[in-house]
């Protein structure tokens, strides 16, 4: 009987190639979606907050749906959305509808760089959430780096106007972040399906709750410029935005995509500054410093070195005997195979 040995070696290049890019479309996802805010507020003296909500992931449903028709040739039945999704489907949406609206108050009611850095409060949200329910392991320098931003948050929360003074905006802007992470969530669960066909999904059906939202609390539609403005705002800051964050979540978790998106608010910041001439106060400055820190803690984490573990066995096949060595790492990676006849 012939026997053939088998030599199956890892390749761990390949596994930090694919977490490289999945950083690369977080980060990018964070510098679409820090247009929103300060843009979003020069558009809401013009537009109501539920209004405003729904035209933004209007905009992202319609733009991802073309891009979904486009690519829908090309994909595999077991890409798309199924039965099964439906309840994280729904939750995805639901969650959606409440989030845009909470934040559209909170931008109403506080500054610009406020909300930019009170965004990063979904990273905690998202990192709790992603331990609870889907057991991602989350590091020690993580956890460090959610309580920083739980401090930078809290530092934004409060007005010191004849002592503490609880900001609704930026409880509002809370709020948003918290049903944000539980969405979040509920994508990472879906995440292995076609990222343009969730996006179209979440975009219209919560784009259309919110609009039933705007109705029936007395909003009206706005003049048709500044939906066409909106729309388009929603197609780069949700649509595109949330279409690459999807996608960086297949390769590196929820919480740490998340974690990546802590760009975001500093980008923010910067375009507060440019677009809105807001300025802010010391406490804001101090607030950002510890985010900065946390940021860095997080990349650093995230890019730490994968530990190795080898270890060899022998399977037998019938009449084909073979062993081979195993590499285990953080993340799942692909074998590359070499014969030996």
């Amino acid at each position: 009987m012939r026997k053939n040995a088998y030599i199956l070696q890892v390749n761990p290049n390949f596994s930090m190639n694919k977490k490289v890019l999945a950083i690369v479309f977080a980060i990018l996802a964070a510098a679409f979606y820090a247009v929103n805010v300060p843009f979003s507020k020069i558009l809401l003296s013009d537009v109501g907050p539920s209004m405003m909500s729904s035209y933004l992931y209007l905009g992202a449903g319609i733009s991802m749906g073309c891009l979904f028709l486009y690519q829908r040739k090309n994909l595999r039945k077991e890409d798309l959305l199924e039965r099964k999704d439906l309840p994280y489907t729904i939750g995805m949406v639901v969650l959606d509808i409440a989030a845009p609206i909470l934040l559209m108050y909170g931008i109403t009611m506080t500054t610009s760089e406020n909300v930019s850095l009170l965004n990063n409060f979904e990273i905690v949200a998202t990192a709790l959430i992603a331990l609870m329910m889907f057991k991602e392991k989350i590091s020690r320098n993580l956890w460090v780096a959610i309580i920083l931003i739980v401090i930078s948050g809290a530092i934004l929360t409060f007005e010191n106007s004849n002592g503490f003074v609880i900001n609704a905006g930026s409880l509002c802007v809370l709020g948003a972040c918290c049903c944000w992470g539980l969405e979040n969530n509920c994508t990472r669960a879906i995440s292995d399906k076609s990222s343009s066909e969730i996006v179209m999904v979440k975009g219209l059906c919560s784009g259309t709750g919110c609009f039933i939202i705007a109705t029936l609390t007395g909003e009206t539609v706005p003049e048709t410029i500044y939906i066409v403005l909106a729309l388009l705002l929603g197609t780069v800051s949700y649509g595109l935005s949330i279409n690459l964050y999807i996608m960086a979540q297949r390769h590196i978790g929820a919480a740490k995509t998340g974690a990546y998106y802590a760009v975001a608010p500093f980008l923010g910041v910067v375009f507060a500054f440019i677009f809105c001439s807001e300025i802010p106060g010391p406490s804001f400055f101090v607030a950002f410093a510890i985010m900065a820190v946390a940021t860095v803690m997080v990349i650093r984490d995230t890019l730490g070195t994968e530990k190795e573990h080898i270890h060899n066995h022998e399977h037998r096949h019938g009449d084909l005997v073979h062993s081979h060595p195993h590499g285990r790492f953080h993340h799942i990676v692909p074998l590359h195979i070499r014969h030996r006849i």
